[in-house]
C-alpha cells in the first residue's frame, strides 16, 4: 500500500461569495497545534502514514494458541469442586450448601460409609432435604412428608402410599438427583453433574492433586468454613485494618502488643 500524498484545499471564503448569491457556510481558517505526541529523535528513521484497510486474512494464532477455539473451552461444569471441610460435616444430620448456584445436601451413608450430594429438593413437593433428618436406617429422610431416599437417590419408602398398592416408591420420577462425590485432604468434593453417565467419573478424572497435602508430616491442620452475612467490600475493608486485631481477637490471634 502507498502512503497517503494527497493534499486537500479548501477555497476561501471570499471567493464561495463570488460564486453563490448567499454564503451557506464559512470556514475560518484558524491553526491550531497538534495534540499529537511527536516521537523523539531514535532508531525510526522514517514514518509513512497508510491509508486505514480493513484486513480479511485470519489472525496467525501465537506459540500459546488461540485463545477461543472451540476445542479450548472450559467448561464449568466438567470439573471437581470442593464442597465443605469433613470436620464442619455432622454425620448424624443433613448439611444444606449452596455452590455454583446449585442447592445441594450433604449428607452421610453408613451404609456405604461415604458422605453423598445430593439435589437439595424432594422429588415429592420440593422440599429441601437439608431440612430433615437420618432416620432410624440410615436413610435420608424428607421432613415434609417423610419420604426416604437411600444413597444412590433411589426412594426406599413413602409413608402415604398403601402396602399393597403399587410400588410407587420405585419410579423414577421419585428419585432425587446425585451428585458424584468424594473425600480427599479433609474435603468433600463433589461434581455438578446429575446426569448418571457421569456416575463413575472419579475412575476417569480426579480432583486435583496436592502432593504436599498427602504427607502428613508436611501439613496437618483444621480446615473450617463459616457462612457470614455481610459482602466481600466489609471483608476487605476488614482485612485492611490491622490496627484492630489486638483488640477484637484478644487471645485468638498472635499479635505485637499495642503501644503504650
Amino acid at each position: 500500500m502507498e502512503a497517503l500524498r494527497h493534499v486537500f484545499t479548501i477555497a476561501p471564503p471570499s471567493l464561495i461569495r463570488a460564486h453563490l448569491s448567499k454564503p451557506i457556510f464559512t470556514i475560518p481558517f484558524i491553526h491550531k497545534k497538534s495534540n499529537v505526541t511527536r516521537f523523539p529523535n531514535s532508531k525510526l528513521t522514517k514514518f509513512n502514514a497508510i491509508s486505514p484497510s480493513v484486513s480479511t486474512q485470519p489472525e496467525p494464532e501465537t506459540a500459546t494458541g488461540n485463545l477461543d477455539h472451540e476445542d479450548e473451552k472450559f467448561d464449568w461444569f466438567s470439573q471437581w469442586y470442593p464442597l465443605a471441610p469433613v470436620t464442619d460435616l455432622d454425620k448424624r444430620a443433613p448439611r444444606g450448601i449452596k455452590a455454583l448456584g446449585l442447592d445441594l445436601v450433604v449428607w452421610w451413608d453408613r451404609k456405604e460409609n461415604v458422605w453423598k450430594v445430593f439435589d437439595d429438593r424432594c422429588p415429592h413437593r420440593l422440599a429441601p432435604l437439608s431440612e430433615g433428618r437420618i432416620d432410624q436406617w440410615g436413610r435420608l429422610q424428607c421432613v415434609y412428608h417423610g419420604w426416604c431416599f437411600g444413597g444412590s437417590g433411589d426412594c426406599k419408602f413413602i409413608p402415604q402410599a398403601p402396602l399393597d398398592g403399587p410400588p410407587v416408591h420405585s419410579f423414577p420420577k421419585a428419585c432425587v438427583g446425585v451428585y458424584p462425590s468424594t473425600e480427599q485432604y479433609g474435603i468433600v468434593w463433589f461434581w455438578p453433574n446429575t446426569d448418571p453417565k457421569y456416575k463413575d467419573i472419579i475412575t476417569k478424572k480426579k480432583p486435583p492433586c496436592i502432593p504436599e497435602l498427602e504427607d502428613p508430616s508436611f501439613f496437618k491442620t483444621t480446615i473450617a468454613a463459616r457462612d457470614i452475612p455481610y459482602g466481600y467490600e466489609v471483608l476487605i475493608e476488614n482485612l485492611m485494618d490491622p490496627s484492630h486485631v489486638a483488640y477484637s481477637h484478644t487471645g485468638i490471634m498472635t499479635y505485637a502488643p499495642p503501644p503504650r
